[in-house]
């Protein structure tokens, strides 16, 4: 992945040039009907739409010899993915710079259809994203798109959600943006597996109580544009889940209980309240949805954890409280890796959790 990164350096050096000789002369806008976009894009700027929100993607299917994207990225910090005609083993990997500017994704394909899925790897903490249309080869043209996945799942997480390190070398550094890929995270595992659309509303390091940051996840879930704290609104009603999948309080068991972050510290009824709270507050935007309030893998679920137990008592609590059926808990077991989970970590999880929404929904 390393090498395949620096060749893309290298590609987007001249990427100009390329794009010249290849006669990238048809130019798609953004707003194309026939490009397929999933995940909370904020499209506040009709003629530029901004992707923030691990996951988020744009698809279509098109003809033509060569494909470029144009990107404008807000600080050239950002990673994402293109796979091409369906091949999700060998993405081209793209590093944005910061500004508007074009990326050389294929050159000399063969005539007729083809396809590509670009997806955001990093997440709101490396900012936005505006997607600024296609360059086909001169005579390309999109196809009609892809249809809409039936299925619809939304993650509500953070690192482990986010892909944060699944890409590292087992005994690496796991924090830098080369590496997220929400791709691979338990999450994007899990969709595929269930071939459901899915929306990630996750940031690294954050958490229900307390965060590595000023604000938290129940100030947090409702926006629209996931590029730090903002005033920005979600409309909930535009896009209904079937699932929802809150993976959770790995943050807060960090910050409360070892570094001492909350003063004083909550005690076990608060935290199950707090927590209770959130799960509540998702409820009321979407009442007939699924809810699995899941945990782990990381050491928030070890032997001995008292974190598994404030997800317990909340859902048990809400579901003698209020006659919930639609809600349930999953635990990811602690293996004993001390850091962010790998992709096989996630692979891992992401079978445990595609099992139980398959026996729970019959799916």
């Amino acid at each position: 992945m390393k090498s395949l990164i620096s060749g893309l350096k290298l590609i987007g050096a001249i990427s100009a040039l390329v794009a010249a000789q290849a006669g990238a002369a048809t130019l798609i806008a953004p707003g194309d009907s026939h490009l397929l976009y999933t995940g909370r894009v904020d499209w506040r700027n009709a003629a530029a739409p901004v992707l923030t929100w691990p996951g988020s993607s744009v698809e279509a299917r098109f003809t033509g010899s060569s494909l470029a994207v144009r990107l404008d990225d807000q600080l050239g910090h950002n990673f994402f993915s293109v796979y091409l005609d369906g091949n999700l083993e060998r993405p081209v990997v793209l590093q944005a710079d910061k500004g508007e500017r074009s990326y050389v994704v294929a050159t000399g394909l063969a005539p007729g259809p083809h396809s590509f899925l670009l997806t955001k790897r990093t997440e709101g903490e490396e900012g936005g994203t505006t997607f600024a249309g296609l360059e086909l080869a001169d005579g390309g043209t999109l196809l009609s798109p892809p249809p809409r996945k039936q299925r619809k799942i939304e993650f509500f997480g953070d690192s482990i959600t986010s892909g944060m390190g699944d890409e590292s070398p087992d005994d690496g550094p796991d924090h830098l943006a080369k590496d997220k890929n929400n791709f691979l995270s338990f999450a994007g595992i899990t969709a595929r597996n269930l071939d459901a659309e899915a929306h990630f509303i996750s940031q690294s390091g954050i958490g229900v109580m307390v965060s590595w940051f000023p604000f938290t996840m129940p100030v947090y879930f409702d926006q629209l544009n996931g590029a730090g704290k903002n005033d920005s609104k979600w409309d909930f009603s535009s896009w209904t889940p079937d699932v929802v999948v809150i993976n959770l309080l790995q943050n807060d068991k960090w910050l409360i209980d070892r570094e001492k972050k909350l003063t004083p510290a909550p005690d076990d009824a608060e935290r199950v309240q707090r927590y209770r709270a959130f799960v509540q507050d998702i409820r009321k935007r979407y009442p007939r949805a699924y809810i699995v309030c899941a945990l782990g893998s990381m050491d928030a679920t070890q032997p001995g954890s008292k974190w598994p137990d404030v997800v317990r008592s909340a859902v048990a609590q809400i579901e003698r409280d209020t006659g919930d059926a639609r809600i349930a808990t999953l635990m990811f077991p602690f293996t004993g890796y001390q850091g962010h989970p790998r992709v096989k970590q996630n692979r891992a999880n992401a079978a445990l959790l595609t099992a139980f929404i398959r026996q729970k929904l019959g799916w």
